[in-house]
C-alpha cells in the first residue's frame, strides 16, 4: 500500500491537497473517494483506508477549503456547494480519473456527494451517503447554528473550543474518555482546519443555494446503486436521511425502468462520524455493497 501527496492549483489560484492510496503499483484498481466532514481533514479517514485497499480499490481523498493544505477562497463567502464539487471535478480531471466505483462522504462530504453526482453525470456509480443534512437553515426556517459558532471561533482567535464542542457533539463525553488515543488523533487533525477554512465551509452550509433535496432524484438518475448510512447516536437525521433516500430511489427507479431499491442502515454505536464509533457497524454495511 504506498499514498500519494499532492496539490493541485486550481484555477482560482487556490491549493486543492489530496492523496491517492493504491493497494499495488499496477494502477488497475477502482476508485473510492472518501469526503469529509466538516473541521476534518483527509486524515480522518486514515482508519478506513486499509480496509478499502485490501478489498483492492485504489482511495483518493481531499481537503476541503481551509482544511488540511487546501487554500481558500479570497472572498469566503462565495463557497457553495457547486463551488466545492466543481473542485472535485478539476481534481479527477487532474489525475485522469474517468470513473469513480464509489463516493462515500459524511456529512460535509456527503451533501457534496450528492451535489456531485447530480450535476456530473456518469462520473460516480455508487453513493454512500453519510449523516448529512439537506439543506441550509435559511430554507428550512430553521435557526443558523454555523453562524454563531464561526463569531465565537473568531472572538477566540482559535478553534479549540469549537473542535472540543464538536468532538462533544459527534462522539459524546463517555466515547471520548474510553477512546483516549482515537479522540486525541481527531482532536489533532481538527486543528489542522483554519479559521478562514472553518468559515468558508459554514457559508456554503448557510447558502440559500444549499439544498439537496431535489438534486436526490437526479444524482439516482445518474448512478447505479446507493447506500445511506446514518448513525445510531445521530438518530435526528434519521427523517433527513430517508428523504434523501427516497429521492434517490425514485431517480435510479427512473434510469433503469424496474423495480429497485436503496437502502438507509443504521450503524450501531455510531454517531455524526460513524465510520470511527460504529467502525464495526460500518464495515459491514459497506463491505457487502462494494463488493
Amino acid at each position: 500500500m504506498a499514498t500519494q501527496v499532492g496539490s493541485l492549483q486550481l484555477a482560482s489560484s487556490r491549493a486543492l491537497s489530496y492523496a491517492v492510496t493504491s493497494p499495488s503499483s499496477d494502477g488497475q484498481h477502482p476508485f473510492v473517494l472518501l469526503a469529509s466532514p466538516l473541521c476534518t481533514t483527509l486524515a480522518v479517514w486514515d482508519p478506513v483506508v486499509p480496509h478499502l485497499t485490501a478489498l483492492g480499490f485504489r482511495v483518493l481523498r481531499y481537503d476541503p477549503p481551509g482544511h488540511g493544505s487546501s487554500g481558500v477562497p479570497s472572498d469566503l463567502s462565495s463557497t457553495t456547494f457547486d463551488s466545492i464539487a466543481q473542485d472535485v471535478r478539476d481534481l479527477l480531471t487532474h489525475l485522469d480519473v474517468q470513473k469513480v466505483h464509489t463516493w462515500i462522504g459524511d456529512s460535509l462530504g456527503a451533501a457534496t456527494a450528492i451535489t456531485f453526482a447530480a450535476k456530473y453525470p456518469g462520473l460516480v456509480e455508487r453513493l454512500v451517503p453519510c449523516c448529512t443534512i439537506s439543506s441550509s437553515p435559511i430554507n428550512t426556517g430553521a435557526a443558523d447554528t454555523f453562524g454563531p459558532r464561526v463569531a465565537a471561533a473568531r472572538e477566540a482567535g482559535n478553534m479549540d473550543a469549537t473542535i472540543e464542542e464538536t468532538l462533544g457533539r459527534w462522539f459524546g463525553r463517555d466515547w471520548l474518555d474510553s477512546h483516549p488515543e482515537e479522540a486525541e488523533r481527531m482532536r489533532k487533525l481538527m486543528h489542522d482546519t483554519s479559521i478562514d477554512g472553518f468559515e468558508t465551509c459554514c457559508a456554503a452550509l448557510q447558502s440559500r443555494t444549499f439544498d439537496i433535496r431535489p438534486l436526490a432524484a437526479d444524482a439516482g438518475r445518474h448512478i447505479e446503486a446507493a447506500l445511506l448510512l446514518v448513525g445510531e447516536k445521530d438518530a435526528g437525521l434519521g427523517p433527513v436521511m430517508e428523504e434523501l433516500r427516497q429521492g434517490i430511489e425514485t431517480g435510479l427507479r427512473s434510469k433503469k425502468g424496474e423495480t429497485v431499491s436503496v437502502d438507509l442502515k443504521t450503524v450501531r454505536n455510531g454517531g455524526h462520524v460513524p465510520f470511527i464509533d460504529g467502525s464495526e457497524s460500518f464495515w459491514e454495511h459497506i463491505t457487502p455493497f462494494l463488493k
